[in-house]
């Protein structure tokens, strides 16, 4: 639980939801659906991105 403290709940749930994102991915882009596939499979780097920017201005106020 310590663990959960120092990374953040809302972190967290957007690293899980970066998982299922490239998950979804993969299976659309093995199916068959190679296009789709590759654009949602974008919305990954996109959610880390945003991410990092959060952090990075949320560092920056203290």
């Amino acid at each position: 639980m310590n663990y959960i403290k120092n990374f953040g709940l809302s972190n967290i749930l957007l690293l899980i939801l970066c998982l299922a994102i490239i998950l979804i991915a993969e299976y659309l882009f093995l199916k068959g659906d190679q296009l789709h596939g590759i654009f949602i499979g974008l919305w990954a780097p996109t959610l880390l991105g945003v991410m990092i920017y959060v952090k990075l201005i949320n560092n920056g106020r203290k």
